[in-house]
């Protein structure tokens, strides 16, 4: 196998002792490394941290929205934390949703996949020094007619010479034709809660339209996805499979309103029309141990690593088979650092 094993640090974690913890996985076989956001701490500044703290770890922001951010802003963010990381940056931009970007950052939701598509093309670039210009749905300078107040706006590079001049940039996906628009200009996908043996019913096409499209400079698209991973025999190892469901039955049932939901929309089009309606209706009013008790057995076996070492060597192979690069996993374990350890064997 060629999967490269990489984690997603948890929202709520502490940050000081995640880092700790990274220095250790990456001596275990850890690959990269990836620092959500959301509406908690900034991204960033752990990253910058994690930089300093670990030699050959990538660390990717998992993910920067495109909305609170400008595109200038982006840029300076993504050479910076590569020259202190010396070279193992990997920005991830998504757009996220309605909820956190107007009720957190005060921005209006609008035009997501435009947007996004303009973003990726000016930071890279400013990573090549270019002046910043766009005349889109990002105006670069602002002008006065455009909304500027002083006029006085002119196309600036940054300032300092970034450590590469191409950094890699990563989309989290889900929709169908934001899944197309990745496949054709991002260097990597990020789906969340995938399920291999589903995901080409779901995104196949999409996949395949946006391939016909790209850039031959760009390669294969890589991309990211798993789950929680425990080895061992027996029901305790078993019952590590329930972990997951808070989380699960979090971003089907509480990640959005009715009718805005896109991992909503994730779980009808993986089959589970049913489940997902009854999710989200007993999670957004309030009974969330009932939501999770309904989260489908047959998803969490796909989607996370959780079985007797043969069986994580298949679903390591269903996840490869799906087109995954980079396998994103969290251990469910006593000793999460040996458990990285296994793994790092088992794909060989």
């Amino acid at each position: 196998m060629t999967l490269r094993i990489a984690t997603l640090l948890n929202y709520s974690g502490n940050p000081r002792d995640a880092a700790d913890q990274v220095a250790a996985w990456e001596k275990a076989g850890l690959d990269s490394v990836w620092v959500p956001e959301a509406y908690g701490f900034d991204s960033p500044t752990l990253m910058g941290y994690l930089a300093a703290k670990t030699e050959t770890v990538k660390i990717g922001s998992g993910i920067l929205n495109i909305f609170s951010r400008t595109p200038g802003a982006l840029l300076q963010t993504a050479a910076g934390l590569d020259n202190v990381s010396g070279g193992r940056a990997i920005l991830g931009l998504g757009a996220s949703g309605p909820q956190v970007i107007e009720g957190f950052h005060g921005v209006p939701y609008e035009k997501p996949l435009g947007r996004t598509r303009e973003v990726v093309d000016i930071v890279r670039r400013g990573l090549r020094r270019e002046p910043l210009e766009n005349d889109g749905i990002v105006k670069l300078p602002l002008t006065k007619e455009q909304g500027g107040v002083t006029g006085l706006g002119k196309p600036l590079k940054i300032l300092t010479k970034p450590e590469r001049s191409s950094i890699p940039i990563w989309i989290a996906a889900l929709g169908p034709k934001n899944v197309e628009h990745t496949a054709e200009y991002a260097d990597g996908w990020i789906p969340h809660l995938f399920h291999p043996e589903k995901a080409k019913d779901v995104w196949g096409e999409s996949l395949a339209k946006g391939a016909a499209k790209r850039p031959e400079e760009l390669g294969t698209l890589q991309v990211m996805a798993g789950g929680l991973v425990a080895i061992g025999e027996g029901e305790e190892t078993r019952a590590a499979l329930d972990l997951a469901r808070p989380m699960f039955a979090l971003y089907v049932g509480g990640m959005g309103a009715k009718g805005k939901n896109f991992y909503n929309d994730v779980a009808r089009a993986y089959g589970y029309e049913e489940e997902a309606e009854k999710i989200q209706d007993l999670y957004l009013s309030g009974k969330k141990r009932e939501a999770e008790a309904l989260v489908p057995t047959e998803w969490l076996e796909a989607a996370n690593l959780i079985g007797p070492a043969s069986y994580v060597k298949e679903r390591l192979a269903a996840f490869e088979a799906a087109g995954v690069t980079d396998l994103n996993v969290i251990p469910a374990t006593a000793d999460p650092t040996a458990t990285i350890a296994e793994l790092k064997e088992l794909i060989g």
